[in-house]
Protein backbone atom coordinates (compact mmCIF):
# COMPACT_ATOMS: atom_id res chain seq x y z
CA UNK A 1 0.00 0.00 0.00
CA UNK A 2 1.37 3.65 -0.56
CA UNK A 3 1.05 6.61 2.09
CA UNK A 4 0.45 9.32 -0.28
CA UNK A 5 -2.40 11.11 -0.25
CA UNK A 6 -5.47 9.51 -2.76
CA UNK A 7 -7.93 11.31 -4.53
CA UNK A 8 -10.92 9.20 -7.11
CA UNK A 9 -12.31 11.46 -9.80
CA UNK A 10 -15.24 9.64 -11.21
CA UNK A 11 -15.65 10.89 -15.30
CA UNK A 12 -12.52 11.74 -15.42
CA UNK A 13 -11.48 10.14 -18.91
CA UNK A 14 -12.27 13.39 -20.81
CA UNK A 15 -13.65 16.93 -20.60
CA UNK A 16 -13.83 18.57 -17.32
CA UNK A 17 -13.17 15.17 -15.17
CA UNK A 18 -9.84 14.96 -17.04
CA UNK A 19 -8.77 18.36 -16.11
CA UNK A 20 -9.62 17.77 -12.55
CA UNK A 21 -7.23 14.49 -12.53
CA UNK A 22 -4.56 16.39 -13.48
CA UNK A 23 -4.97 19.29 -11.68
CA UNK A 24 -5.08 17.69 -8.27
CA UNK A 25 -2.17 15.08 -9.98
CA UNK A 26 -0.20 18.63 -10.00
CA UNK A 27 -1.28 19.76 -6.63
CA UNK A 28 0.63 16.56 -5.67
CA UNK A 29 -1.64 13.95 -4.94
CA UNK A 30 -1.91 10.27 -6.12
CA UNK A 31 -5.43 10.22 -8.55
CA UNK A 32 -7.14 7.14 -9.48
CA UNK A 33 -8.86 8.07 -12.79
CA UNK A 34 -12.36 6.28 -12.83
CA UNK A 35 -14.25 5.82 -16.26
CA UNK A 36 -16.65 3.12 -17.30
CA UNK A 37 -14.35 2.47 -20.92
CA UNK A 38 -11.41 0.88 -20.57
CA UNK A 39 -9.94 1.95 -23.32
CA UNK A 40 -10.50 6.01 -23.27
CA UNK A 41 -10.00 5.40 -19.60
CA UNK A 42 -6.50 3.87 -20.53
CA UNK A 43 -5.36 6.27 -23.06
CA UNK A 44 -6.33 9.31 -21.00
CA UNK A 45 -4.04 7.68 -18.17
CA UNK A 46 -1.59 7.73 -20.24
CA UNK A 47 -1.59 11.11 -21.74
CA UNK A 48 -1.25 12.33 -18.28
CA UNK A 49 1.60 10.14 -16.99
CA UNK A 50 3.71 11.20 -20.12
CA UNK A 51 3.46 14.34 -18.27
CA UNK A 52 4.42 13.07 -15.25
CA UNK A 53 1.75 12.41 -12.88
CA UNK A 54 0.67 10.26 -10.77
CA UNK A 55 -2.32 8.90 -11.95
CA UNK A 56 -4.15 5.28 -12.39
CA UNK A 57 -7.11 3.81 -13.91
CA UNK A 58 -10.12 2.13 -12.10
CA UNK A 59 -12.92 0.95 -14.21
CA UNK A 60 -16.03 2.15 -13.40
CA UNK A 61 -19.44 2.55 -14.31
CA UNK A 62 -21.29 4.90 -11.68
CA UNK A 63 -24.91 3.29 -12.50
CA UNK A 64 -23.75 -0.14 -12.23
CA UNK A 65 -23.81 -1.20 -8.04
CA UNK A 66 -21.17 -4.18 -9.03
CA UNK A 67 -18.77 -1.84 -11.09
CA UNK A 68 -18.94 0.52 -7.90
CA UNK A 69 -18.43 -2.11 -5.41
CA UNK A 70 -15.19 -3.58 -7.26
CA UNK A 71 -14.12 -0.23 -7.99
CA UNK A 72 -14.07 0.46 -4.03
CA UNK A 73 -12.83 -2.98 -3.65
CA UNK A 74 -9.52 -2.36 -5.82
CA UNK A 75 -8.67 0.80 -3.89
CA UNK A 76 -9.42 -0.68 -0.61
CA UNK A 77 -6.57 -3.29 -1.94
CA UNK A 78 -4.23 -0.79 -2.92
CA UNK A 79 -4.80 2.53 -0.73
CA UNK A 80 -5.39 3.12 3.09
CA UNK A 81 -7.44 5.95 2.69
CA UNK A 82 -9.08 8.06 -0.04
CA UNK A 83 -8.87 11.98 0.84
CA UNK A 84 -10.72 13.26 -2.31
CA UNK A 85 -13.77 12.51 -3.88
CA UNK A 86 -14.99 14.13 -6.67
CA UNK A 87 -18.13 12.98 -8.20
CA UNK A 88 -18.03 14.05 -11.92
CA UNK A 89 -19.57 11.78 -14.18
CA UNK A 90 -23.06 13.09 -15.59
CA UNK A 91 -24.74 12.63 -18.67
CA UNK A 92 -27.66 14.91 -20.21
CA UNK A 93 -29.97 13.24 -22.44
CA UNK A 94 -32.73 15.88 -22.70
CA UNK A 95 -31.01 18.91 -24.59
CA UNK A 96 -33.80 18.89 -27.57
CA UNK A 97 -36.54 17.19 -26.01
CA UNK A 98 -39.23 19.50 -24.30
CA UNK A 99 -40.25 18.19 -20.62
CA UNK A 100 -43.95 17.16 -21.31
CA UNK A 101 -42.20 14.98 -24.47
CA UNK A 102 -39.50 13.50 -22.39
CA UNK A 103 -39.43 9.40 -22.27
CA UNK A 104 -39.43 8.02 -18.36
CA UNK A 105 -36.43 5.85 -19.73
CA UNK A 106 -34.26 9.04 -20.27
CA UNK A 107 -35.31 10.98 -16.92
CA UNK A 108 -34.51 7.51 -14.97
CA UNK A 109 -31.10 7.21 -17.24
CA UNK A 110 -30.29 10.84 -16.18
CA UNK A 111 -30.87 10.47 -12.84
CA UNK A 112 -28.76 6.91 -12.28
CA UNK A 113 -25.43 8.69 -13.69
CA UNK A 114 -26.34 12.19 -12.19
CA UNK A 115 -27.69 11.82 -8.55
CA UNK A 116 -27.85 7.61 -7.55
CA UNK A 117 -24.20 7.57 -9.43
CA UNK A 118 -23.22 9.95 -6.89
CA UNK A 119 -24.81 8.68 -3.64
CA UNK A 120 -23.84 5.17 -4.70
CA UNK A 121 -20.20 5.94 -4.94
CA UNK A 122 -19.78 8.01 -1.71
CA UNK A 123 -21.71 5.23 0.34
CA UNK A 124 -19.40 2.82 -1.07
CA UNK A 125 -16.24 4.81 -0.17
CA UNK A 126 -16.81 5.72 3.18
CA UNK A 127 -14.21 3.40 5.13
CA UNK A 128 -11.47 5.03 2.98
CA UNK A 129 -13.19 8.40 3.21
CA UNK A 130 -13.66 8.44 7.14
CA UNK A 131 -10.13 6.45 7.11
CA UNK A 132 -8.44 9.84 5.29
CA UNK A 133 -9.29 11.88 8.52
CA UNK A 134 -10.20 14.53 7.17
CA UNK A 135 -11.21 13.78 3.67
CA UNK A 136 -13.19 16.06 0.47
CA UNK A 137 -16.27 15.03 -1.42
CA UNK A 138 -17.06 17.28 -4.33
CA UNK A 139 -20.12 16.92 -5.91
CA UNK A 140 -20.20 18.16 -9.83
CA UNK A 141 -23.20 20.47 -9.96
CA UNK A 142 -24.76 23.07 -12.21
CA UNK A 143 -25.96 26.43 -12.33
CA UNK A 144 -29.29 25.10 -13.33
CA UNK A 145 -29.30 23.19 -9.99
CA UNK A 146 -29.87 26.70 -8.53
CA UNK A 147 -34.27 27.35 -8.26
CA UNK A 148 -32.80 31.08 -7.48
CA UNK A 149 -31.12 30.87 -11.07
CA UNK A 150 -33.16 29.53 -12.95
CA UNK A 151 -36.35 31.35 -11.62
CA UNK A 152 -34.18 34.56 -12.31
CA UNK A 153 -34.87 36.57 -15.87
CA UNK A 154 -31.49 38.13 -15.45
CA UNK A 155 -29.83 34.63 -15.01
CA UNK A 156 -28.70 32.83 -18.37
CA UNK A 157 -29.84 29.85 -15.99
CA UNK A 158 -33.53 30.53 -16.31
CA UNK A 159 -32.81 30.31 -20.14
CA UNK A 160 -32.29 26.46 -19.89
CA UNK A 161 -35.66 24.13 -19.37
CA UNK A 162 -34.09 20.99 -19.36
CA UNK A 163 -36.49 18.17 -17.10
CA UNK A 164 -34.36 15.55 -16.34
CA UNK A 165 -31.00 17.16 -16.11
CA UNK A 166 -32.24 20.27 -14.75
CA UNK A 167 -33.71 18.41 -11.45
CA UNK A 168 -30.95 15.60 -11.23
CA UNK A 169 -28.56 18.42 -10.42
CA UNK A 170 -31.54 20.23 -7.92
CA UNK A 171 -31.35 16.83 -6.18
CA UNK A 172 -27.91 16.96 -6.30
CA UNK A 173 -27.85 19.65 -4.21
CA UNK A 174 -29.78 18.19 -1.27
CA UNK A 175 -27.69 15.39 -0.93
CA UNK A 176 -24.72 17.09 -0.78
CA UNK A 177 -26.40 18.96 2.47
CA UNK A 178 -27.57 15.60 3.95
CA UNK A 179 -24.09 13.66 3.09
CA UNK A 180 -22.18 16.80 5.01
CA UNK A 181 -24.39 16.72 7.91
CA UNK A 182 -23.78 12.74 8.29
CA UNK A 183 -20.09 13.56 7.60
CA UNK A 184 -18.89 16.68 9.93
CA UNK A 185 -18.40 14.63 12.66
CA UNK A 186 -15.42 13.12 10.95
CA UNK A 187 -13.89 15.58 9.79
CA UNK A 188 -15.33 15.66 6.01
CA UNK A 189 -16.05 18.43 4.16
CA UNK A 190 -18.97 17.60 1.35
CA UNK A 191 -19.80 20.69 -1.28
CA UNK A 192 -21.50 20.70 -4.58
CA UNK A 193 -19.38 23.46 -7.07
CA UNK A 194 -20.76 24.96 -9.92
CA UNK A 195 -17.81 24.65 -12.72
CA UNK A 196 -19.78 27.47 -15.38
CA UNK A 197 -20.42 27.19 -19.16
CA UNK A 198 -17.63 24.58 -19.83
CA UNK A 199 -16.73 23.16 -23.59
CA UNK A 200 -17.64 19.95 -23.27
CA UNK A 201 -19.09 16.89 -25.06
CA UNK A 202 -21.86 16.71 -22.25
CA UNK A 203 -23.49 20.15 -24.26
CA UNK A 204 -21.95 19.66 -27.76
CA UNK A 205 -18.75 21.97 -26.74
CA UNK A 206 -20.86 24.89 -26.75
CA UNK A 207 -19.63 26.36 -23.28
CA UNK A 208 -17.34 29.38 -23.45
CA UNK A 209 -14.83 28.04 -20.60
CA UNK A 210 -11.89 25.67 -21.48
CA UNK A 211 -12.34 22.06 -19.04
CA UNK A 212 -9.19 23.54 -17.56
CA UNK A 213 -11.40 26.75 -16.47
CA UNK A 214 -14.02 24.83 -15.26
CA UNK A 215 -12.26 22.47 -12.91
CA UNK A 216 -10.79 25.36 -10.83
CA UNK A 217 -13.40 25.92 -8.64
CA UNK A 218 -13.54 21.79 -7.97
CA UNK A 219 -10.06 21.69 -7.48
CA UNK A 220 -10.06 24.45 -4.86
CA UNK A 221 -12.96 22.39 -2.77
CA UNK A 222 -11.36 19.46 -3.26
CA UNK A 223 -8.12 20.43 -1.06
CA UNK A 224 -9.90 23.12 0.93
CA UNK A 225 -8.45 23.42 4.43
CA UNK A 226 -9.80 22.96 7.92
CA UNK A 227 -11.33 26.36 7.80
CA UNK A 228 -13.22 25.79 4.74
CA UNK A 229 -16.56 25.19 4.19
CA UNK A 230 -19.03 21.98 4.20
CA UNK A 231 -22.09 21.79 3.02
CA UNK A 232 -22.44 24.70 0.11
CA UNK A 233 -22.93 25.08 -3.24
CA UNK A 234 -19.94 26.93 -5.13
CA UNK A 235 -18.77 28.52 -8.02
CA UNK A 236 -15.62 30.42 -9.54
CA UNK A 237 -16.91 33.73 -7.79
CA UNK A 238 -17.68 31.83 -4.60
CA UNK A 239 -20.90 30.82 -2.86
CA UNK A 240 -23.86 30.20 -5.23
CA UNK A 241 -27.81 30.45 -4.17
CA UNK A 242 -29.38 27.03 -3.93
Amino acid sequence: MTDNRQALVTGANKGIGLAIAKGLAQAGLSVWMGARDRSRGEEAVRALRDEGLDVRFVELDVSDDESVRRAAETLGREVKALHVLVNNAGIVLDLQIPPSELSMGKVKATYEVNLFGPIRVTQAFVPLLKAAGGARIVMMGSGVGSLTLITDPTSLFSTVNLLAYTSSKVALNAVTVSFAKEFAPFGIKVNAVEPGHVRTDLNGNSGFLTPKEGAVTAIRMALVGEEGPTGGFFGSHGPQPW
